[in-house]
């Protein structure tokens, strides 16, 4: 690789210049001593002797600098340029060590960064591979020890050969389930995945999602809220079925870890005149303050046990922060150990409810 050269003659300059003025002064001084009365021919000898003494001093430092530091600068550049994607390269090396040395401080903090960029990343892959063998990894077995007992004789047995193939269809449904959540968060990451933004009721999508997760609800005897009972309708920007997966996917993790018998509400809440909250509350398990940041990630969870009492993908929440994010909205999480949870995200309120709003003021 060629690399250009950016020569500084600072150094040289300021030394020639000092070394000049010094021995010029010194000269002079030595001249008014011996040769008195003779203003005129020292003045003209020194002006020819600060020049010569300070282009021969130039030419000595430049000389000395080029040998001692530009050819040490220039290994050190010699040996960067290995790491061909580096900006440092890209740049004309330079001997003044100010400006040397405040690159190579920002070329060593930005290799730092990508280091720890590469760390981080390498860990979220082992995390993330070893949670996808474990999520498959569950249901596969569960089929396959079914269809084994069946091949094995118990298909002979009519009411053993019904139950065993309905629990290896379970098996089989929540592959699937994980497979499509897979699907889905990869296009939403990727960006593939074109949202349908139309306006819409969000108090009537959310007694549509109370409705579908009731029976869920009374298996644990929680209670299903609206507790924005004053709000009779108020419309919404968005894709409406991607809206309705948000809402169905935290009212499911709210009923998952709420308490038997316990509470789930949800409230909308009018925050400016263009943007609403919605809010999913409970008074469930709640989280532990050290794990709340990590709640969006893939396939994370709480509980750390490798017993499922839940179904689920492990998805959900992961699901629901791109969702929203696609939307360009914030989804936000407050939770309390032994209290609760609050999950909430941001929705752009349709146009004509704004407008309708400004004739209402």
């Amino acid at each position: 690789m060629k690399i250009n050269f950016k020569k500084t003659y600072k150094f040289a300059i300021k030394s020639a210049l000092y070394i000049s003025l010094f021995t010029t002064g010194f000269v002079m001084m030595l001249m008014s001593l011996f040769y008195k009365n003779q203003l005129k021919h020292q003045i003209a000898f020194a002006l020819i002797f600060i020049i010569s003494v300070y282009i021969f001093s130039f030419l000595v430092l430049q000389y000395r600098v080029e040998r001692f530091i530009y050819r040490r600068v220039k290994k050190i550049y010699d040996e960067v340029s290995l790491l061909e994607s580096t900006t440092l390269i890209n740049q004309p090396i330079t001997t003044d060590m100010e400006t040397l040395s405040r690159e190579v401080k920002k070329f060593a903090t930005d290799k730092k960064l990508e280091i720890e960029m590469l760390e981080i990343r390498e860990q979220y892959r082992r995390e993330f591979l070893g949670n996808v063998s474990h999520e498959l990894k569950t249901p596969l077995f569960t089929v396959q020890g079914y269809v084994s007992t069946l091949l094995d004789g118990a298909m002979d047995d009519k009411n053993i050969r019904k139950k065993y193939l309905k629990r290896a269809e379970k098996g089989v449904e929540r592959l699937i389930y994980i497979v499509e959540d897979l699907d889905m968060i990869t296009k939403l990451e990727s960006g593939d995945l074109d949202l349908l933004i139309t306006d819409f009721d969000i108090v009537e999508l959310i007694e549509n999602v109370f409705d579908l997760l009731e029976m869920k609800a009374d298996k644990k005897k929680i209670k299903l809220a609206f507790e924005s009972k004053n709000i009779k309708s108020l419309f919404v920007r968005g894709d409406q079925d991607r809206i309705q997966q948000v809402l169905e996917n935290l009212i499911v993790n709210s009923i998952k870890y709420g308490k038997d018998e316990g509470l789930t509400e949800v409230g909308v809440v009018n925050l400016t005149k263009k943007k609403v909250l919605i809010r999913i509350s409970d008074n469930g398990e709640g989280v532990e303050k050290q794990n709340i940041p990590r709640l969006f990630e893939r396939f994370y969870r709480v509980d750390k046990s490798g017993t499922r009492s839940e179904g689920g993908s492990g998805l959900g929440l992961a699901i629901v922060k791109h969702i929203i994010e696609a939307h360009k909205e914030k989804v936000y999480v407050e939770s309390e150990f032994g209290i609760g949870s609050e999950f909430s995200f941001t929705l752009e309120k349709a146009h004509k409810t704004q407008k309708a709003e400004v004739n209402l003021l």
